[in-house]
């Protein structure tokens, strides 16, 4: 049986939380992942598929969030 984080990774993946009707649901969406790994998938998901400034950025400081949080 997997965590918590492996079963709300696996029920919203990148294009679900990527793909949010507007940019508060995203900016939600991003604020909700605790781990890398996600981060990661959502990265390779906007780069192969919409590649907006904005959402990158945002996800970026979520990476910089979590690296912290690791220290």
């Amino acid at each position: 049986m997997g965590t918590a984080d492996d079963r709300e990774s696996n029920e919203f993946p990148p294009e679900k939380r990527l793909e949010a009707p507007n940019t508060r649901l995203i900016k939600a969406s991003i604020a909700t992942i605790s781990d890398m790994e996600t981060l990661r998938e959502c990265v390779a998901y906007e780069n192969a598929h919409k590649n907006r400034t904005q959402i990158l950025r945002r996800v970026k400081w979520k990476a910089e969030e979590l690296s912290e949080d690791e220290e």
